[in-house]
């Protein structure tokens, strides 16, 4: 199954984000990065690495970020892993990780799910 990782610059937005995309699909491989170690705002690049790793399978995992430090950051972890199968995608964050959720647990595969993604920028809420 696909990976799925929130990175914030919040742990409780993080899990927030987290919590709504598991109500939607509770057997989707979600992690969490939110926030500095000491609890203060910031994008932790350990965090990250780990939060990959929890998640990681032959499948691959997609991250999903907030803004500015959080792309930079989880770009330099990605940077370390040149061997694995995982990808940032550019999508709304609350959206998107439902959306991954419900696909990845649905069994889709890397491709479809970040297709999926990518399409989730594009769709109106009203």
């Amino acid at each position: 199954m696909v990976g799925i990782v929130i990175v914030s610059h919040s742990r409780h937005l993080a899990e927030g984000v987290a919590e709504m995309a598991a109500m939607m699909a509770q057997d989707a491989p979600l992690a969490i990065a939110g926030g500095l170690e000491d609890g203060s705002l910031g994008t932790s690049f350990d965090k990250i690495s780990a939060a990959i790793e929890s998640v990681y399978s032959d499948d691959g995992v997609l991250v999903l970020m907030d803004l500015g430090s959080a792309v930079m950051t989880t770009e330099m972890v990605l940077e370390t892993m040149p061997e694995r199968k995982v990808e940032m995608v550019d999508c709304p964050l609350v959206e998107g990780a439902v959306i991954a959720a419900i696909h990845a647990a649905a069994g889709a595969g890397f491709e479809a799910v970040k297709d999926n993604l990518e399409k989730v920028a594009f769709t109106k809420k009203f």
